[in-house]
């Protein structure tokens, strides 16, 4: 007897998405082509960590600084929003993806809320 089974291959958004419980960014036209729709903005604002040993400056021109406790080299670059992840670019090279929630950041094991 010869079982068939259906696969899907989905990219790393789509499954960050459906383990955050969100959908993936719907597509603004045939697939691969043109930019996302993306469903939530640019959570553009200062953002800090309970402990304060995280901070992060989220601009409206698309870049982005921040300063963690201990290092010596404040992070900073640009940054792409899809769907509920925010992807930071860093100048050093370095990709660090952030779950995007309500009034929420959760990147690299930190939790930030909105800096007041």
């Amino acid at each position: 007897m010869h079982q068939h089974v259906d696969t899907a291959v989905l990219d790393a958004a789509a499954l960050f998405a459906i383990a955050m419980g969100g959908q993936a960014a719907e597509q603004s036209g045939p697939p691969g082509r043109g930019p996302a729709k993306v469903a939530v903005s640019a959570p553009v604002g200062s953002w800090l960590s309970a402990d304060g040993t995280v901070r992060l400056d989220i601009r409206t021109d698309g870049t982005y600084a921040g300063k963690v406790a201990g290092r010596k080299r404040r992070p900073h670059g640009t940054y792409a929003l899809t769907g509920r992840t925010l992807t930071l670019n860093d100048d050093s090279g370095l990709r660090t993806p952030v779950a995007v929630g309500d009034d929420v950041l959760e990147m690299a094991g930190h939790r930030l809320g909105r800096a007041g």
